[in-house]
């Protein structure tokens, strides 16, 4: 019976540690905040916290201050008391305020006091620099804990120095593990079990009752301390991050948060500088087994990074952090190898010197030992290793010891590391391709953590590779788009509806990064809003192109892309700059490929091999593949003897429309109405964009046509070529008979009226209005058909025909669009 009574009683609930930094407890309204969080737990919960932003500072400040400037003293002193007074008056009232409020000028009296006796002893000790640091801690314990029972919770305030006993040895400070529990259980009994123990961080005694501090991270390790003596089932360590990301995103834009760590990967990313949590805060939560999770103090509702046994197994990689400012030191020699006891001379020499040595590196051949030390010690370490081996060094069996100073170390770090093929393989070639030189390398037996040095100056650069090397898909095209007119806004919106389903059932990411229109400019880090990106273009900066370049290529996307929407001849002269500079270039611009011969021939050279593309599709023909199957065409060994066609979807579709019912100008105003023509429609009637199409045309060939070699007959009045857009459209009306007699004489012979361009293998180019037989193909086009005829070695008798839309944004915008994913294939 009384087993059965037994276990059938519940269990003793379970204690949850939460830690709180500065910056959560900066202010009132954040207090407030906090003890919100708090008071929607379920109790019994600990809380940890640290000062009131800036207030550790400022008391250490005082300390510093105290001996050297009396004078100012007071009033800082009177300050501080202030500003802790107003934030006790604004979060509680009544007794409560009166109680917190004596205690606090008992200790502002006791501060005043030691201040004073700093002055006199003219220094200021770690002792007393402990003591005075300590009381930020202090000060904001009490006010939380009055603000949670002021909200009906029990809540114990815990000064750590009651509890927490340490000693500072050379490896930071070390728990009397036995002592601290000792005490903890005393401090348990004089205080019934509350719903909250609201305790300090950062503060500890040492076994002979004077006060201290944990050092570095010390309230983190106050929170791990106080979760292992509760034996508690989680710690939240909450910030003002959301959570460990996977490198830093100040240098890093595509950071990403962390779902979850081991306990070692957090160690290694701790001690290569990440803002993670310090290794000394984790030994107690790894002895026991307490899981850590970092969360947003200011986004509750976000899930953060949870630290524990192990990881979630998704990434093989999980993160990468530096150490700057280092030094690297190479020990080198014939007179090494064999020689048992050289490693231990050298780090022995460096101990004596106090020297921290942060990596080594050491070849199979015993040659050489490379190590990195802290910049700062990079002199005495240099003088330890040349005095130990002086003997050796004078007798030339070593050379002087090389110093390279101003290096970092990157270091990628993952569980999942150990047994991946690979990982180095993407870790180096990442780097690589970045042109980062790497200096040395080290990597421990547990291949968790490959580490290698760089020179400073490229550390950046070499930690946003090495992440987009793991982290971005190898398919990942940073876009800018010069050019935000009906192509530039149709391929934006097309980009925008697609991007999406590409990125997650191709695996292709396309970042717009950047938007240029002739006087506005927009760019972001990681991609642009393409649901709102006129609204934010016409509130952007002023267009510097040269500005714009230089922010869509970046170290860390695997490519980048220039699309120019432009029919611009400056920013066509750019491509060849782009090009070598490794940027890949779509357009629909015509004018680069119908500059001389001399600039299309150093474009092509540009574009050749594994690098740049350079993808003009729809300079011909809008969406349809002509290129492309005239390249199909002579790579694969047919001779092109004659290419002809309607290249003009604006002329195709002037002269479908034109059948005598309205005349011709009115068929103009419409088709320029609907966005069919060039702004200025001369551009479409003088021939000059089909006679370039025809250079193109010519030139894929192998043909080296200039455009002034082209025999143009255009259709604007020779008294309309000068003058406005307007005045143009206006008079045109006065040559509409002559548009409609050539419309007549060709139907009274069963003909059409078509404007052609075309190219012999020969260089004989010419673009000119035709007439062509009712059943001929080019007669049986519709709208703004373009319409392409190859008359080959393969296709003579039958030449081969592509036809279909050639004119209008969303069908070129498509053919851009194609180029872009053609870059990714």
């Amino acid at each position: 019976m009384e087993s059965s009574i037994e276990s059938s009683a519940p269990a003793p609930a379970s204690w949850r540690v939460h830690k709180f930094g500065g910056t959560s407890l900066a202010d009132p309204a954040r207090i407030r905040h906090v003890a919100d969080l708090l008071g929607a737990r379920t109790p019994p919960v600990a809380v940890v916290v640290s000062a009131m932003s800036g207030v550790t500072d400022r008391l250490l400040a005082l300390a510093e201050q105290a001996h050297t400037d009396a004078d100012g003293l007071s009033d800082r002193l009177q300050s501080l008391r202030d500003d802790q007074r107003a934030v006790v008056t604004d979060l509680l009232d009544g007794d409560a305020a009166a109680s917190v409020l004596r205690t606090l000028d008992q200790d502002l009296d006791d501060l005043a006091d030691v201040l004073r006796a700093t002055r006199l002893m003219g220094t200021a000790p770690d002792t007393t620099r402990d003591l005075v640091a300590g009381y930020g801690e202090l000060w904001s314990a009490r006010v939380l804990g009055g603000v949670l029972r002021h909200r009906g919770l029990s809540a114990a305030v815990c000064d750590a120095r009651e509890v927490l006993v340490v000693t500072h040895e050379e490896m930071g400070p070390v728990v009397d593990w036995e002592a601290t529990q000792e005490r903890f259980a005393d401090w348990r009994a004089a205080h019934d079990t509350p719903d909250v123990i609201v305790a300090t961080g950062f503060i500890a005694t040492t076994p002979d009752g004077v006060p201290t501090t944990l050092g570095r991270n010390g309230s983190d390790h106050s929170a791990a301390l106080f979760a292992a003596l509760l034996e508690a089932e989680a710690l939240t360590i909450w910030t003002d991050t959301d959570g460990v990301m996977s490198a830093d995103p100040q240098y890093v834009p595509d950071a990403r948060r962390l779902d979850a760590l081991s306990y070692e990967e957090a160690m290694e990313m701790a001690y290569f500088g990440a803002g993670v949590i310090h290794p000394r805060t984790l030994s107690p939560a790894v002895e026991h087994e307490i899981p850590i999770t970092i969360r947003n103090t200011f986004a509750p509702d976000r899930p953060g990074t949870r630290i524990h046994l192990n990881d979630d197994g998704a990434s093989v990689v999980k993160g990468f952090s530096t150490i700057d400012d280092v030094a690297l030191l190479n020990l080198e020699g014939s007179g090494m190898i064999g020689v048992p006891g050289i490693a231990r001379r050298l780090f022995n020499a460096l101990e004596e010197e106090g020297v921290s040595v942060i990596l080594i590196s050491q070849g199979s051949s015993e040659h050489s030992i490379c190590f990195a030390v802290p910049q700062a010690q990079a002199e005495v370490a240099r003088e330890a290793a040349e005095h130990a081996f002086y003997a050796e060094l004078d007798r030339g069996q070593l050379r002087t010891v090389e110093l390279v100073p101003h290096c970092s170390i990157l270091a990628v770090v993952g569980d999942q590391m150990a047994g991946t093929p690979g990982v180095a393989a993407t870790f180096f070639g990442a780097l690589g391709e970045a042109s980062v030189n790497v200096r040395a390398v080290a990597q421990g037996s547990s291949e968790r953590n490959i580490s290698a040095v760089v020179d400073g100056d490229d550390a950046r650069r070499a930690l946003r590779a090495a992440h987009a090397g793991f982290y971005l898909s190898k398919r990942t095209l940073s876009i800018g788009v010069i050019g935000a007119g009906n192509v530039g806004a149709a391929l934006l919106d097309q980009i925008r509806t697609e991007a999406g389903r590409l990125r997650d059932q191709q695996d292709i990411d396309l970042r717009v990064r950047g938007i240029a229109a002739s006087s506005r400019m927009l760019r972001a880090e990681q991609r642009l809003d393409l649901e709102t990106w006129r609204a934010d273009l016409s509130a952007g900066e002023a267009t510097d192109l040269d500005a714009f370049v230089d922010h869509v290529q970046t170290d860390y996307h695997p490519h980048t892309v220039i699309v120019d929407c432009t029919a611009s001849a400056p920013i066509a002269r750019r491509y060849e700059d782009w090009l070598e500079r490794g940027i890949h270039v779509v357009t629909p611009n015509k004018k680069a490929n119908t500059d001389t011969w001399t600039t299309h021939q150093a474009l092509q050279a540009a574009s050749r091999g594994p690098g740049p593309q350079y993808l003009y599709e729809t300079t011909v023909g809008a969406g349809l593949p002509i290129l492309q199957t005239l390249n199909s065409l002579t790579e694969t060994g047919d001779q092109v003897h004659r290419i002809e066609g309607i290249l003009s979807g604006t002329l195709s579709y002037l002269f479908n429309a034109f059948d005598g019912d309205r005349p011709f100008s009115a068929i103009l105003r419409q088709a320029r109405a609907e966005g069919f023509t060039e702004p200025d429609p001369r551009d479409d009637l003088s021939g000059m964009d089909v006679a370039r199409k025809v250079v193109i045309l010519a030139r894929e060939m192998g043909v080296p046509l200039e455009l002034d070699e082209v025999s143009v007959d255009g259709l604007v009045p020779g008294p309309l070529r000068d003058g406005s857009v307007e005045t143009f459209l206006d008079r045109l009306p006065e040559h509409d008979a002559d548009m409609t007699k050539l419309l007549r004489d060709a139907r009274a012979e069963n003909q059409v009226l078509r404007f052609v361009g075309g190219v012999t293998r020969d260089g004989d180019a010419s673009v000119r209005l035709r007439r062509y037989p009712a059943d001929h193909a080019f007669a049986r086009i519709n709208h703004t058909d373009n319409i392409v005829r190859f008359q080959t070695d393969r296709y003579d008798e039958t030449p081969l025909i592509v036809q279909g839309p050639g004119a209008g944004p969303q069908v070129t915008a498509a053919g851009v669009f194609a180029d872009l994913l053609r870059l990714m294939s």
